[in-house]
């Protein structure tokens, strides 16, 4: 018998339970992550931005905790000696009509806090990143790049070192609430905790369900699948660029980051994986596929965006259409610039009425807690989740 079971092993998940010890070190806490090792998911295959907290509606626990936890993992990275760069970015209208957006993005950065914002104009933005053409835009000095496979590494280390039990290869089939405990059954074990915490991601769902809150939402997986320049081409980005989101769908846009290794990804666009951990065109689960397109919420949400959706497919199987969209931000780019890189997928939760779930989302009972949406930006934000969630949970001990 543990007091807290923690399932999942991505970065909320570890830094969760990173938090619990921190404040409450009595407390036992064993980790379940189906995989043989931290950050497969998810976590492993972000584009290791550091999130400043720009685009989040003040207010929302998206802007409470990003801030928070930009400045949580900064200083934890600080401590552990974990490689970070604040490079800044540059946040790009590339026409007339954008203006407007990015006033709005603007307003909202200062009234989250964001200090020493920049507007650009043509020859300023020039300055920053000599390729790209704009009609004016924004910089962010305290966005950064990092690796969170390597915050995974260092909070797996610490969390060992301070008595956590971490369990790899452990699927969680089967929840059974017992009184004041609950047993979990994976497939080769069963385990025991007076408080269950559910960070399991892409999973985050159907672990919910397991219990007894039920959440009338369901994940919804989207790929995002990134091309990387050449090394020939690397000139042509110094740091972070990104365009003007469209407001009306939960996704950033293509955009240009340089990553710790040296390298540069462009990327990513979003289309529905046929697997929830559909990291290729070829990656089929037909019940998950089936899951998806039967769900109402989804049905909804497919005739809203069925054009954006359109275009996210079709970019996503013509170069030339993706390379065409990341000329709206660097005209001199050519399909030979690019060669195929990475992909990963998101968690998208979205409820039956046909909302994308915009918001972190945490539903809780006495027994449970249940981290059903972390969206971009989790990882920046997760030592807050972490801290959140260990007010809550310590609370009952």
């Amino acid at each position: 018998m543990k007091d807290i079971i923690v399932i999942g092993g991505g970065i909320v998940g570890l830094a969760t339970a990173w938090q619990i010890k921190q404040h409450a070190p009595k407390l036992t806490i064993t980790i379940l992550e189906k995989e043989s090792g931290p950050a497969r998911h998810q976590t492993g295959n972000n584009s290791g931005v550091i999130h400043s907290g720009l685009y989040y509606k003040p207010g929302s626990l998206k802007a409470t905790n990003c801030i928070k936890g930009y400045d949580l993992m900064l200083a934890f990275c600080r401590k552990e000696e974990v490689d970070y760069d604040l490079c800044g970015k540059v946040v790009v209208a590339t026409d007339n009509q954008e203006i407007p957006y990015l006033e709005t993005l603007y307003e909202r950065g200062e009234q989250n806090g964001l200090k020493n914002l920049k507007w650009l104009d043509p020859d300023q933005i020039k300055a920053h990143e000599p390729y790209v053409t704009g009609v004016k835009g924004i910089y962010v000095p305290q966005t950064g790049i990092i690796d969170y496979k390597e915050v995974c590494k260092k909070l797996e280390s610490r969390l060992l070192e301070e008595g956590v039990v971490i369990y790899y290869n452990q699927k969680v089939e089967k929840i059974k609430a017992k009184g004041s405990s609950s047993e979990i059954i994976t497939h080769t074990n069963t385990y025991k905790a007076k408080l269950v915490v559910n960070c399991a991601g892409l999973y985050s769902d159907k672990v919910a369900k397991m219990t007894p809150l039920k959440p009338d939402l369901k994940i919804v997986p989207f790929r995002g699948e990134y091309y990387q320049l050449k090394k020939t081409s690397k000139h042509l980005v110094k740091n972070l660029i990104y365009p003007v989101p469209d407001p009306n769908f939960p996704f950033l846009g293509v955009h240009f980051t340089r990553m710790m290794n040296g390298g540069i990804e462009a990327g990513p666009n979003a289309v529905l994986a046929f697997a929830r951990e559909g990291y290729t065109k070829s990656d089929v689960n037909l019940p998950e596929l089936l899951e998806t397109l039967a769900w109402p919420g989804f049905q909804k949400v497919a005739m809203k965006y069925w054009k954006t959706g359109f275009g996210e497919m079709y970019r996503s199987f013509s170069k030339a259409a993706f390379t065409k969209a990341l000329q709206k931000l660097i005209p001199d780019i050519r399909e030979s610039d690019l060669e195929t890189g990475g992909a990963g997928v998101r968690a998208q939760a979205c409820d039956r009425s046909g909302g994308l779930l915009d918001d972190f989302h945490i539903l809780e009972d006495d027994h449970f807690v249940n981290v059903c949406n972390a969206p971009s930006p989790a990882a920046t934000s997760s030592l807050a989740i972490g801290e959140e969630i260990a007010e809550r949970v310590i609370n009952r001990f």
